[in-house]
């Protein structure tokens, strides 16, 4: 198997993405109104309550400093594949492989949690409406259907779809915290004891740090894009910088609004006892009925965005590892009207679709298995793949700073390092509350994601053995 000669039936589409729609993609996976709604009760139920908030700022000023190392090695970079060049230029092929293994093992186990908590979400809403009991995957099988073929055409259309999407379930979110602030914020007033020491360090802060940076997984999507954007060395960065800064502030704001409703000193225990219906029954108290129904309804176009981007990247990945000859190289064949990589998003389409019919098959719920069991283990994947990235960014500047300053080549990428490998250890530490299981097979996930990079770093090297120009081109066709 040999790299594909780049021609006109393995390229993507050039210049035809710019700064908004990156963001679109990053904030679509990031799922707004499913973070908040999903996530942050959690947070603020098991973690540091009224602290939340700040927590949010915390983590995206540590986005930030990742994105300093990552955004200047970005200048030197320039690809389809995501993570994967980074680190296979940074630190080595090997382990790049082992990240492009991990990457795809992860994208695709947060692609499926989407899949199960969609048909677990529009079950529930259409039998309390009156509607009949379906199950859960024939929903999840539709939205795959409809994740395939908006994936197939041009990537402007997704960037238009997910920007649609994106709008809306910020703008009831907006919504709900502007009447917030306008009635007076709740029984304690507008006050900002949420971003006090005392509340910030309260107990819990390690398990709320670990719900609320599985809040920004989809981060990737910024480098993900990189052949397809206009300018990517300017749009990558800008990008970057404005996706990590719009998510943090704004669930920051929107969490420290709910808490205010119902009050800093109680917020936790409201979590507590309402963790499912925490920010509905505030819509409905606040905006009315129908804001509830709309509310439901926007919860649904967020799992199918979430869906999209996903579907987007890991099709990128299959494109890239094709491309490159470390997988089948019909994966780097695009559509010759999209240019999108639509065998990729067939092949990835399947393997969602094997999915659904393995947890079907097997009985598991949708929601406690198929949804918190997938996302804890992308969760410790993604935070793997974060990790190898700062090291790459040092390994890459270290003989060579290329012009680059200290606190973008090394100062940056290291606290960043420190602070990941900090937060990767809270999440193997709480993996059964993240994942809601005390189950051994939970248990061995940070087990199993190790063993999926050794199984890359192995294969990396029986290329080197057997195919020395496949792989004297790894990480390398993109610079």
């Amino acid at each position: 198997m040999s790299t594909m000669d780049l021609n006109s039936s393995n390229q993507l589409r050039r210049n035809a993405v710019g700064i908004s729609h990156i963001i679109f993609f990053v904030v679509a996976a990031a799922a707004p109104l499913t973070a908040v709604v999903g996530a942050s009760p959690a947070a603020f139920a098991f973690g540091n309550g009224a602290g939340v908030p700040a927590m949010y700022l915390l983590v995206g000023a540590l986005y930030l400093l990742f994105s300093a190392g990552f955004t200047a090695m970005n200048r030197f970079m320039g690809s389809a594949g995501g993570f994967y060049p980074y680190i296979a230029t940074g630190l080595g092929k090997p382990a790049g492989v082992a990240g492009a293994f991990v990457a795809l093992a992860t994208y695709n186990a947060i692609d499926i949690a989407v899949y199960g908590l969609f048909g677990f979400f529009v079950n529930d809403i259409v039998k309390s409406a009156g509607g009949p009991d379906i199950a859960w995957w024939v929903y999840a099988a539709l939205l795959g259907v409809a994740v395939f073929f908006c994936g197939m055409r041009n990537i402007e259309f997704s960037g238009k779809v997910l920007g649609y999407c994106m709008v809306a379930e910020i703008a009831i979110l907006l919504l709900l915290s502007a009447k917030v602030l306008m009635t007076g914020g709740g029984p304690e007033g507008i006050v900002l004891a949420s971003f006090g020491p005392s509340a910030i360090m309260g107990p819990g802060i390690g398990v709320a740090l670990v719900f609320v940076v599985a809040s920004f997984i989809g981060f990737e999507a910024t480098a993900i894009f990189g052949e397809e954007a206009r300018d990517p060395k300017k749009t990558i960065p800008r990008a970057t910088y404005l996706a990590v800064i719009i998510i943090a502030v704004f669930y920051a704001f929107v969490t420290w609004c709910i808490a205010l409703y119902y009050g800093p000193s109680r917020i936790a225990a409201e979590a507590t006892a309402n963790t499912a219906t925490l920010y509905l029954t505030a819509v409905q108290t606040l905006l009315g009925p129908v804001a509830g129904i709309v509310l439901n309804a926007l919860l649904i176009t967020s799992l199918f965005a979430c869906a999209l981007s996903f579907h987007n990247t890991i099709n990128r990945y299959f494109f890239a590892i094709g491309r490159e000859g470390l997988a089948w190289t019909g994966f780097a064949k695009t559509h010759d009207d999209h240019q999108s990589p639509y065998v990729a998003g067939v092949i990835q389409t399947l393997i969602v679709f094997v999915l659904i019919a393995f947890f079907a098959l097997a009985g598991q719920d949708p929601y406690a298995v198929v949804f918190a069991w997938m996302g804890a283990f992308a969760s410790i994947g993604i935070l793997v793949l974060q990790i190898m990235v700062s090291l790459a960014v040092i390994g890459f500047f270290r003989a060579d700073s290329r012009g680059v300053g200290l606190w973008h080549r090394l100062i940056a990428p290291a606290i960043s390092g420190i602070g990941l490998a900090t937060c990767l250890v809270l999440m193997i530490s709480n993996i059964s509350l993240v994942s809601g299981s005390e189950s051994l097979v939970v248990e061995m996930f940070p087990v199993i994601v190790a063993l999926i990079g050794v199984l890359g770093a192995v294969f990396a090297v029986w290329i080197r053995t057997n195919r020395p120009l496949v792989y004297a081109n790894l990480g390398r066709a993109f610079e």
